[in-house]
C-alpha cells in the first residue's frame, strides 16, 4: 500500500535536511548510512555503488526505513517503504546531489563504480511532532 507524502514531508524532503537509510543485513541485524537524498514527485531517491552492503540489502530485501530530520531537529520524519533500484551509467543523480548538497562540488573520480539510482516508494510515514490526519 502505497502512502503519499504529506505537505510537510514534501517541505521537509525540500529543504536542509539529514537523511539516515536502514537496511537488513542477511543475518537480520541492521545497516545504517547516512545518505543525501532528494523528493522525485512522491517517491524519494537516492544514489548509491552496486556491491555496497546497503546494496545488498536491497536487493535481498527491498523494505527499508528512511528517517529525515530537520538540521536544527526541529522535527524529523520515517519513511518506510520498498525500493526498486536502476542503473545510472552516466551518474546523472550523483552530479545531481553534489549540485543540491555541495554546491556544484566535482563527485571523486569512481572509474570502477557501477551507479545506481533507488527509489523508495513510501507504505508508511511517522512524523514527529505528529501531524493531524497524517497516518
Amino acid at each position: 500500500m502505497t502512502a503519499e507524502l504529506t505537505e510537510v514531508a514534501r517541505e521537509l524532503l525540500d529543504g536542509p535536511h539529514v537523511a539516515i537509510i536502514a537496511t537488513a543485513n542477511a543475518d537480520g541485524r541492521p545497516q545504517s548510512s547516512v545518505i543525501f537524498v532528494k523528493r522525485e514527485g512522491g517517491t524519494v531517491v537516492f544514489s548509491t555503488i552496486k556491491g555496497r552492503l546497503k546494496t545488498r540489502n536491497m536487493l535481498r530485501d527491498p523494505r527499508i526505513s528512511l528517517l529525515v530530520l530537520h538540521p536544527e531537529a526541529r522535527h524529523y520524519l520515517e519513511i518506510r517503504g520498498t525500493v526498486e533500484i536502476t542503473e545510472d551509467p552516466e551518474k546523472v543523480l550523483l552530479h545531481e546531489m553534489y549540485d543540491r548538497y555541495l554546491a556544484g562540488a566535482t563527485p571523486p573520480p569512481e572509474p570502477e563504480a557501477e551507479r545506481l539510482i533507488v527509489r523508495i516508494t513510501p507504505e508508511k510515514l511517522y512524523h514527529w511532532p505528529p501531524v493531524p490526519g497524517a497516518a
